[in-house]
């Protein structure tokens, strides 16, 4: 997980017809998707999560040509940290916090990115991995203020750092869970960047995203599960609908791409009120 979590900070945070009711939904997921013998296949090679994920650098270059604009309003209120009591929903919003820093720091928004630190710290600290985001960590960030791609590589190792203490403490459903917060956080950014640009590339590349979301609901199924991340896989497995339905159209503009937007605030919503 250690490579997801490497390719995820750098890479998704970037970017990345509605069902009308929840029977139609279920319909949709292939039976073959989720079965078993998928969940074991995906267990050790959970790599598959982001095989798929476009390159840094058009990215880039697709925030550039379309004028995208920081929005504050994307991301999960810092003032929220302190709420988060159970490590599930700690987890899920330490990714998160993650991808919210990686997006400040992205649009050089120094002094939130600093904010968003600090609650990546209170959540690390809660979950007994605090050692990873300490004050020299903070001060090497600070020393490479305007110098994105410097900012990025400390976040990536930090992040690093925390999923190998994890595994090492034989608590990888919690690395999963933090790389699921991260990766729907992303999502959401993305989904709200693209509608509000109405951009058929970016649209395109999310819609691309698919794959990645079912070998991530694979990798989260082959862990212990509780009712709450069997609530939020439920989730995920309805906007993995949304997805199946939006590649279907083969159309890329923001109607086809409101339903993945929907089902994902949906699903963000609950992880962000932690509930």
């Amino acid at each position: 997980m250690t490579k997801i979590l490497y390719r995820i900070i750098i890479l998704f945070f970037f970017f990345t017809v509605s069902c009308n009711n929840t029977e139609k939904s279920e319909d949709l997921v292939p039976e073959d998707d989720f079965t078993i013998e998928a969940v074991k296949e995906t267990k050790f090679n959970a790599e598959h999560v982001f095989s798929a994920l476009p390159d840094r650098k058009i990215i880039l270059s697709l925030i550039e040509e379309n004028k995208i604009e920081y929005n504050p309003d994307f991301l999960n209120d810092p003032n929220s940290v302190n709420k988060y009591t159970v490590e599930f929903f700690k987890a899920l919003n330490l990714g998160a916090y993650g991808s919210d820093l990686n997006i400040a720091s992205s649009f050089d928004q120094t002094q939130e990115s600093m904010v968003f630190l600090k609650c990546v710290n209170v959540l690390a600290g809660s979950l007994g991995v605090n050692n990873v985001f300490d004050e020299s960590l903070f001060d090497r960030i600070k020393e490479q203020s305007g110098n994105k791609d410097s900012i990025l590589e400390i976040i990536i190792g930090a992040f690093k750092k925390v999923d190998e203490t994890l595994k090492y403490n034989n608590r990888p459903a919690t690395s999963g869970y933090i790389l699921a917060g991260c990766w729907i956080e992303g999502l959401y950014v993305s989904c709200q960047m693209a509608i509000s640009n109405n951009n058929e590339k970016i649209i395109k590349a999310i819609i691309a995203q698919k794959e990645s979301l079912k070998h991530l609901i694979l990798m989260l199924e082959s862990s212990p599960l509780n009712d709450n991340s069997k609530l939020v896989i439920s989730d995920m497995k309805q906007l993995y609908n949304a997805f199946v339905e939006a590649e279907s159209k083969k159309i890329y503009d923001k109607s086809t791409l409101e339903p993945i937007s929907k089902e994902v605030a949906a699903l963000r919503k609950k992880i962000t009120l932690g509930a």
